[in-house]
């Protein structure tokens, strides 16, 4: 089986040892040092020394450093010959917990990114435990509440939609505790954040649009009250015009629709969003081309044009994520988020607070447009 980089750190302090290069009460190396030295995280680091604190060979004084342990060489050629007989450096302690709080996840967004978080936290040696809030600031309230009950060391957190923040995560911020925030920030709090650029974003897609000779836009999206994300991409979506020079119409921002929230996808508010898109498009029949928050939205338009008895052709629909048809092309044009590194940022994140590492308090993950043809 091929040896992981701590443990070859591992092997190489106890060589020192054995050798005669180290000897009782020498200071080993550091975390930083090591790294440095070998070119490895100093999450391997930490790793190495951590597993020779627990085999007794070195002992980690707080504030001084990692030394080499009293009358420890004499067991280290039995200690040898039983790793050689399992094939293992000392048994793994139960990995730590970090959790993951999202209101939703879904083919078209957010399923790739639980995928990555999870793959990224096994490569940390962590075990995450994941929570669906659906969208209630209650139940996120509960998830925080359950998951520092159950001892996590980090929480990796996509907030709700909301006019307010919740009061638990803003205690663990606070607090001071190891959170990244994915897929959206909280305006004015010092939290790490990972997240696509929202507004460039939807900035790039109305472009793409007045670049195809529309310049009636409309910009359907849910309440962007306290939701970065939203906030941003209509933003994006008003400066695309000032860029252009051109004069944006109110009336064309339809942004009270719901039924696409998590905690309505199963009740009566997207018929009620139907409603709302048909008035729309019988009130302003110049309007051909949309701006959509969401592959939902986008879809429910595209149900109501077609309720309508109109061709889909008539229309330029935009918006962000999108899944594809039976033949594998894009059923809209669209922004693509960086699903993946965004969890694998998240994850390293917050592992780098886990280990008393700086962070930035934000990270922007590059995003691109995917064009249907």
């Amino acid at each position: 089986m091929e040896e992981h980089l701590y443990e070859q750190l591992y092997r190489h302090i106890i060589n020192e040892i054995k050798e005669g290069r180290l000897k009782a009460g020498d200071r080993v190396s550091s975390e930083k040092e090591l790294a440095e030295q070998f070119g490895v995280s100093r999450i391997t680091s930490k790793k190495a020394l951590e597993k020779l604190a627990e085999a007794g060979v070195i002992k980690r004084i707080q504030g001084k450093g990692s030394f080499v342990a009293s009358g420890v060489t004499g067991g280290l050629e039995q200690k040898r010959h039983s790793e050689e007989r399992t094939g293992m450096v000392p048994a793994e302690k139960e990995r730590p917990l970090i959790g993951f709080i999202i209101p939703n996840f879904s083919d078209e967004y957010g399923l790739q990114l639980l995928r990555s978080i999870e793959k990224q936290s096994a490569e940390h040696k962590y075990d995450l435990i994941i929570k669906r809030t659906w969208g209630s600031k209650e139940e996120e309230e509960r998830a925080i509440q359950l998951l520092v009950s159950l001892g996590i060391k980090g929480l990796i957190v996509t907030p709700i939609h909301g006019e307010h923040y919740n009061a638990e995560l803003l205690r663990l911020v606070l607090d001071k505790f190891p959170i990244v925030l994915v897929d959206r920030y909280l305006k004015g709090i010092p939290v790490c954040s990972v997240y696509t650029d929202n507004k460039k974003a939807a900035q790039d897609l109305t472009l793409h649009l007045i670049g195809r000779g529309h310049d009636k836009i409309a910009y359907l999206s849910p309440p962007e009250e306290n939701t970065s994300t939203l906030e941003e991409r209509i933003l994006g979506y008003t400066l695309a015009f000032t860029q252009e020079g051109l004069k944006l119409n109110q009336d064309y921002c339809l942004t009270n629709l719901k039924g696409t929230l998590p905690m309505n996808l199963n009740g009566t508010a997207i018929d009620s969003d139907k409603k709302t898109i048909k008035s729309f498009l019988e009130q302003y029949p110049e309007v051909k081309a949309f701006v959509a928050s969401e592959f939902l939205v986008a879809t429910m338009l595209a149900q109501v044009i077609d309720s309508l008895g109109k061709s889909l052709d008539e229309y330029d629909i935009v918006c962000f994520d999108s899944l594809n048809d039976y033949l594998g092309k894009p059923i809209f044009t669209h922004i693509q988020q960086d699903e993946k590194r965004m969890g694998e940022g998240a994850v390293d994140l917050l592992v780098s607070q886990l280990i008393g590492e700086a962070v930035p308090e934000q990270r922007i993950i590059e995003h691109r447009m995917v064009v249907k043809k």
